[in-house]
């Protein structure tokens, strides 16, 4: 197992304590709060993990999910055709069908 041959033997090394605020599963949280933040989807992050279940991935690491206020805003800004840079006026629309 990694944790036992390769990342204890390393934190002994350093002199950091071997406990589980160093633990692997601290380094197993990192990484997958990482890419998370940098946007890697759920089901690619379960199969980096060797989850067999991206349900499971995603009600573990649901709290570390960015929040999706900000991007939902710019989306639908973008899809209204709204200036990004504060100035409101609807841009081209052309090919965007409205009801």
């Amino acid at each position: 197992m990694v944790s036992d041959g390769v990342w204890k033997p390393a934190i002994r090394a350093t002199g950091i304590p071997d406990d589980r605020h160093n633990g692997i599963h601290v380094l197993w949280h990192t990484y997958a709060s990482v890419l998370l933040d940098a946007g890697e989807s759920i089901k690619a992050l379960s199969a980096y993990l060797g989850h067999a279940d991206p349900g499971f991935t995603l009600r573990t690491y649901t709290h570390l999910l960015p929040a999706s206020e900000d991007r939902t805003r710019r989306a639908i800004d973008k899809a209204l055709g709204e200036d990004q840079a504060g100035n409101d006026a609807p841009q081209d629309l052309e090919g965007l069908d409205t009801a």
